[in-house]
C-alpha cells in the first residue's frame, strides 16, 4: 500500500531538548528525562529528501521488455525498485516508488497484455551484500499502480516469474525463499487468479527453493523448474546439496517430475541450474548447470536425453552468481549464457563467442520474439538496451541505481562526499554545483580505494584520500599531483584462502578512520586495530585479536562445488571503530562476531565491553558506532542478525564507557533490521537510524523511533553521515540523498502543531552564483541557489489571510517581497497547509519593464544582496514572524567586502536608470494614447492647427522613445536587423557588471 505520512506517533521530548543549543554549550551532560507528547509528523514534512545521483547504474538481475514496443523496457534494481524506459534506454525512471521499493529478483510481462506487470522481490544473485524483497507486487497500467500479493509477502527472494502466453491471470513463480534459513516458503508456486493467491506446486526442502522456471511458449502446459540448495552464513555461502535438482512439468505445473538423472546429465552433487526453451524448437532445452562436470547440456527430445555441448568454465564460474541462459527466439542454434561476460553460441551451444555490455557481470536478458535483435541486458551497472544484437548498447551513467556501503565527507568548499560503489570505483562527489545543469558526471571523480572499501579523508588537506577494499587493499591518492601508492597494513594477497589462512583478517569493507585529534594519525581495522603516523609507510598494531577468533568460522567458503574466497566471507573481524571526538585516546570497536570492546588509553589496554547476551545476542554483527556527542564515555551501537535469519532491529546506548547498555528500538518495525544510527551533535537526544528498509528519526534518545521516511524511496540505509546542518544517506540501490538544513528538527517542538505559522530560521548561505534544479531524468538534482526559507502553516492560506514572505536589510529596509496576491508570476508565493520551502535568490527587484520589450543580452534582474546580515518576515494575515539570517561571503573568493559593496551599489545605479528609462517610455507611451484619443475628439470640429501642435509633440516623443529603445523589435531575433538603442546598452552593461565578483 501507499506509504503513509500524516499519522500520529507518540515521542518524547526534552525540555532541554526543545531548541537547538550550540554543540560546545550541550557537551559533557545528558539530555534531561523527557516527557511523552503527540507529535503530527506532518511536521517533520518540511524538510525533505534531495536525490543527488550519481547516475551511474548499480546491480540490476531483472529485465523484461515488451514485444512489439521496442522503446518500452523495464528493470528491476538491487535495492532500487522498477524501473521503466520509454526511449529505448536513454532514460530510465522510477515506477515503484509510493508502493514498494527493495529489492528486485524477477519481472515479467504479460504476452498478450501488456499492462499486465509481475514483479517478485529479492535479488537472485547472492552475494555478501544481498538484499531481500517484499513479495509478489502486479500492476495492470503498466506500472502506474500496484498491488501487492497477500501470499509470498515473506519469500524474501523471488528467482523467476512466468506468465502464461494466452492468459495473464495465470503465472508460475520460483521461490528462492530466506537465503539464511530453513523457510518452508520454498519451491514453484501458480497462480490462476491474477495473483490474489498462490499455491505451491513443488517444494525440495525448507533449504532448496525454486530458482529458474521456463515454460515452452508452443506449449504452455509444459514447463522445466530447477531448484537450488544455497545457504548464507555470516562466515560462509554454500551453493549446492540435496535439494538441487532439474524439474519438468506437463500439466501446467501441477506435478512435476524429477529429470535431474535424466542420461547425459552430471551425476553427483549439482548446485543452481538455468534452463531454457527454445521457442522455435519445443524439444529443444538447454540447461546450464553447476556440478564438478558440470557445464552446458542440451536435449533434443523435450528433456528425455541430453548431451553436454560445452563445459568452459567462463561459462560456469562463480555459479552461484550467474548462472542464466537464455534460448534466442527466431534461430533455435542460438543460445546465450550470462556470467562476467556473455556469451553466444550458433552452433547449438557447442562453441561460444565472448561478449560485454557496458557494465559486467551480467545477470538477466530479454530478447523480444518479434526482433532478436531488440534485447535488454542486466548486469552490475542496472540495464541497458540494444536494438543490434549487441553489437552497441545504451549506457548505464542514467540511472541512479547504485549501492554504496559506507559514506564520510570532507572539508572542501563545497563540500564532497565520499562512497564506494559496489562493482564499481569509489568516488567523491560535489553535494552541489552552482550551475543550472544539475550534477553531473563532471561533478564526480574516482577516488582512492575500490568498490567495497571504507574511506578516510585527511581532516585538513581533503586532496589526500584513503581508501581500502578486499583482500586488505589499502591506498593513498594525492588528488593534487595524481600520485598513487599501496600502503595495506600487511600486503599479502589473500584470494582464495579462508580466513584462517591469513596473518590479519580484513574484512570485505574494513574500517579505516582518522583520529579527530590528530590529522597525522590513521587507524585500520583488521582482527586487530592499526596505527600509522607516518602516511601508511608503517603501521603499528595497538590491540589484541578484538574478536572470537572462532577458527571454526574462519574456513574456505563456498562450497560444496565450487569454492568462493573473495574476504567477503571472512569473519571474526573488527566491523565498525571509531575514536571519540571530546577525549583522546578513547577507542571503540565492534566485530562481526559480536563483540565490543573500548580503550581509554589510545590502545595500551582494552576491555571486553560487549552488552549482556540477555539484550545483546550471541553473533550480533556491530555495524556501526557512534560516539555520544554530549556525554563522556557515551556510545550509540547499531548491529544487525539477518546473516542469522533475524531480521529484528539492534541499537544500543551506553553512558558510562560500556558498563551498562539500554536497548533503544522502541517504535521500529521488528522486521527492518538496522544498519547505522547518527547522533545529531546540536539537539541533545536527537537520533537518525537508517535500517534495510527505510529511516527512522528519535527525539527523545532512542526511547521512542518514527518513520522518517518523507519522500525517500523505500531503499536499504546503508551509512549516514552529517555534515553541518545536512543529513546524508548512502543506501544500496539509489544512490546518495540528503536532506539540505536540519534547523527544522533541531527546532521542532509539540507547539508548532498548534501555531497558525511557524518560520524556521534559515542557515548561514554562501553568496555565490545561484543553481537550479537539473532534469532529473539525466542529473542529479541539485540545490537551487539563494537562502532556503523553511516555515509550517497550520491551515491553507486563503483570500482572508494574504501570505507573504518579505526579505530585509539589516535596518529591516524591505529588498523583495513575494506574496500570494502577486500579479507578476515571479513574485508569486504559493503556500501549502503543513511544510513549505521556498528559496529567495538573494536579488533585489528587478528594473522596471513594458509591454513587448525585447532585448538583445542583459536582463533586468536586480542585484544579489552583498554579504551581512539580513531578516525575513512571514505575514499569513494578521499574524508574522522573524527570523535573522546571515549571508556569507563565498571563502574561495579573494575579492573584498568593499568590492562587493562597490560593485552592489553601481548594479542599482543601473538597474534605477533603467528603470526611469522604461518608466519614461510607459509614460510616453500612455501620454500618446491619451493625445491619440483626443486627436480623435478634435476631428469633427476640424481644429486643425491643435491637431498639428500634437502631430509635433508625439513626433518629437517618438525622437525620444526612439533613442531609449529600438521600437522596431518585435521578436527575438529582431535586434540583428535593427540596432539596440541606450536600455539594451544599459540592461548588457547589468550582465557584464554582475557577471563575476
Amino acid at each position: 500500500m501507499k506509504k503513509q505520512y500524516s499519522q500520529l506517533f507518540l515521542v518524547t521530548l526534552g525540555i532541554l531538548g526543545l531548541f537547538a543549543a550550540p554543540a560546545q554549550a550541550q557537551r559533557n551532560r545528558a539530555a534531561a528525562v523527557p516527557a511523552s507528547v503527540k507529535l503530527d509528523t506532518s511536521l517533520l514534512n518540511v524538510v525533505q529528501w534531495r536525490s543527488i545521483g550519481p547516475f551511474r547504474g548499480g546491480r540490476s538481475c531483472a529485465v523484461t521488455g515488451v514485444n512489439g514496443q521496442p522503446n518500452l523496457f523495464y528493470m528491476g534494481a538491487t535495492g532500487g525498485g522498477v524501473w521503466k524506459t520509454t526511449d529505448g534506454g536513454n532514460t530510465w525512471a522510477n515506477i515503484s516508488d509510493g508502493y514498494f521499493g527493495g529489492s528486485i529478483g524477477a519481472l515479467a510481462v504479460a504476452d498478450n497484455d501488456p499492462n499486465v506487470i509481475y514483479a517478485g522481490g529479492g535479488e537472485k544473485t547472492v552475494r555478501g551484500n544481498v538484499s531481500h524483497g517484499y513479495g509478489i507486487w502486479k500492476s495492470t497500467d503498466a506500472g502506474k499502480t500496484w498491488k501487492q500479493s497477500k501470499d509470498l509477502a515473506n519469500s524474501r527472494h523471488i528467482g523467476r516469474i512466468r506468465i502464461h502466453p494466452q492468459n495473464p491471470d495465470v503465472a508460475w513463480v520460483a521461490v528462492m525463499g530466506h537465503l539464511f534459513g530453513p523457510h518452508p516458503e520454498r519451491g514453484v508456486y501458480k497462480t490462476t487468479d491474477g495473483g490474489l493467491s498462490w499455491r505451491r506446486v513443488l517444494f525440495a526442502s525448507e533449504q532448496a527453493g525454486a530458482v529458474d522456471l521456463a515454460v515452452d511458449p508452443n506449449n504452455p502446459r509444459v514447463l522445466f523448474a530447477s531448484t537450488w540448495r544455497v545457504v548464507r552464513t555470516p562466515y560462509s555461502m554454500e551453493s549446492g546439496g540435496e535439494g538441487s535438482g532439474l524439474w519438468k512439468s506437463t500439466d501446467a505445473g501441477e506435478t512435476w517430475t524429477n529429470i535431474s538423472k535424466q542420461k547425459g546429465l552430471p551425476k553427483g552433487t549439482l548446485g543452481i541450474i538455468g534452463v531454457t526453451v527454445s521457442p522455435q524448437n519445443s524439444n529443444r532445452i538447454w540447461a546450464l548447470i553447476e556440478a564438478a562436470e558440470g557445464g552446458v547440456f542440451r536435449s533434443d527430445n523435450g528433456g528425455e536425453t541430453w548431451i553436454k555441448t560445452n563445459e568452459d568454465r567462463a561459462l560456469r564460474q562463480r555459479a552461484w552468481y550467474y548462472t542464466r541462459i537464455y534460448a534466442d527466439t527466431q534461430n533455435e542454434d542460438m543460445v546465450y549464457v550470462m556470467n562476467v561476460s556473455y556469451h553466444r553460441s550458433k552452433d547449438g551451444g557447442r562453441t561460444f563467442e565472448q561478449f560485454n555490455a557496458p557494465h559486467g557481470d551480467h545477470h538477466d536478458l530479454w530478447i523480444s520474439s518479434n526482433n532478436n535483435q531488440s534485447m535488454v541486458i542486466a548486469d552490475d551497472g542496472g540495464a541497458q538496451v540494444s536494438q543490434d544484437g549487441g553489437q552497441n548498447w545504451t549506457t548505464y551513467l542514467n540511472q541512479p541505481t547504485a549501492q554504496y556501503y559506507r559514506v564520510v565527507t570532507d572539508n572542501h568548499f563545497p563540500y564532497r562526499i565520499y562512497v564506494a560503489q559496489q562493482d564499481n570505483s569509489t568516488l567523491r562527489v560535489s553535494h552541489r554545483t552552482f550551475n543550472m545543469t544539475g550534477i553531473t558526471e563532471k561533478d564526480w571523480e574516482v577516488t582512492a580505494g575500490a568498490e567495497s572499501g571504507h574511506i578516510a579523508v585527511h581532516p585538513t588537506n581533503p586532496d589526500i584520500v584513503y581508501g581500502g577494499n578486499y583482500g586488505g587493499f589499502l591506498e593513498r591518492i594525492d588528488h593534487k599531483t595524481g600520485e598513487s601508492r599501496a600502503v595495506n597494513v600487511y600486503p599479502e594477497n589473500p584470494m582464495g584462502a579462508g580466513a584462517k589462512a591469513m596473518k590479519y583478517r580484513f574484512q570485505w569493507n574494513f574500517p579505516i578512520f582518522f583520529s579527530p585529534h590528530d590529522p597525522n594519525t590513521l587507524y585500520a581495522a583488521g582482527n586487530r586495530l592499526f596505527k600509522t603516523t607516518n602516511e601508511g609507510q608503517s603501521w603499528e598494531a595497538i590491540s589484541p585479536d578484538l574478536t572470537t577468533n572462532d577458527t571454526t568460522k574462519q574456513d574456505v567458503s563456498g562450497g560444496p562445488i565450487t569454492k568462493d574466497n573473495t574476504g567477503v566471507e571472512y569473519y571474526c573481524t573488527i566491523f565498525a571503530a571509531t575514536e571519540s571526538p571530546s577525549e583522546k585516546g578513547v577507542i571503540w570497536t565492534g566485530s562481526d562476531d559480536g563483540l565490543i570492546h573500548l580503550t581509554r588509553d589510545g590502545g595500551k589496554t582494552w576491555a571486553n565491553v560487549t552488552p549482556p547476551e540477555g539484550i545483546f545476542p550471541k553473533w550480533n554483527m556491530v555495524n556501526s558506532i557512534e560516539p555520544h556527542p554530549f556525554v563522556k564515555g557515551g556510545a550509540y551501537v547499531a548491529a544487525t542478525r539477518y546473516k542469522s535469519d533475524d531480521f529484528a532491529p539492534y541499537l544500543y546506548v551506553t553512558l558510562d564507557y560500556g558498563k551498562t547498555w539500554k536497548k533503544i528500538t522502541n517504535g521500529i518495525d521488528n522486521q527492518h533490521f538496522t544498519r547505522v544510527l547518527r547522533a545529531d551533535p546540536v539537539r541533545a537526544g536527537l537520533l537518525y537510524a537508517g535500517t534495510e528498509s527505510g529511516m527512522y528519526v528519535s527525539f527523545d534518545d532512542g526511547a521512542n523511533w518514527q518513520p522518517f521516511q518523507l519522500n525517500l524511496p523505500l531503499v536499504p540505509i546503508t551509512d549516514l553521515a552529517i555534515k553541518n546542518e545536512d543529513l546524508i544517506a548512502a543506501t544500496q540501490g539509489r544512490s546518495l540523498w540528503i536532506i539540505d538544513d536540519l534547523t527544522p528538527l533541531r527546532e521542532l517542538k509539540p507547539a508548532i502543531a498548534l501555531a497558525k505559522l511557524q518560520l524556521y530560521k534559515p542557515r548561514n548561505t554562501y553568496k555565490v552564483d545561484g543553481g537550479s534544479f537539473g532534469n532529473p531524468k539525466l542529473v542529479g538534482r541539485n540545490l537551487p541557489g539563494g537562502v532556503m526559507v523553511q516555515f509550517h502553516l497550520q491551515s491553507i492560506p486563503d483570500s482572508a489571510h494574504l501570505t507573504s514572505l518579505e526579505f530585509l536589510d539589516k535596518n529591516q529596509k524591505l529588498i523583495k517581497k513575494y506574496s500570494s496576491d502577486a500579479k507578476e508570476k515571479g513574485d508569486m508565493l504559493e503556500a501549502k497547509a503543513g511544510g513549505n520551502r521556498f528559496f529567495w535568490n538573494m536579488r533585489h527587484a528587478g528594473a522596471e519593464r513594458f509591454d513587448g520589450l525585447v532585448l538583445w543580452g542583459g536582463g533586468l534582474q536586480g542585484p544579489t544582496v552583498v554579504p551581512g546580515a539580513y531578516y525575513v518576515k512571514l505575514k499569513v494575515g494578521q499574524d508574522s514572524a522573524t527570523q535573522s539570517f546571515e549571508i556569507v561571503k563565498d571563502p574561495r573568493l579573494s575579492v573584498s567586502q568593499e568590492d562587493l559593496q562597490a560593485q552592489f551599489d553601481y548594479l542599482i545605479e543601473v538597474r534605477d536608470k533603467l528603470t526611469e528609462i522604461h518608466q519614461s517610455i510607459k509614460d510616453i507611451r500612455t501620454l500618446r494614447q491619451q493625445l491619440n484619443d483626443y486627436s480623435k475628439r478634435l476631428e469633427p470640429i476640424k481644429d486643425k492647427d491643435l491637431i498639428d501642435q500634437i502631430k509635433g509633440f508625439d513626433k518629437k516623443m517618438t525622437a525620444v522613445e526612439e533613442a531609449l529603445y529600438q521600437t522596431k523589435n518585435r521578436s527575438s531575433q529582431d535586434p540583428l536587423n535593427f540596432p539596440i538603442r541606450l536600455n539594451n546598452k544599459l540592461s548588457d552593461l547589468v550582465g557584464v557588471a554582475g557577471s563575476g565578483n
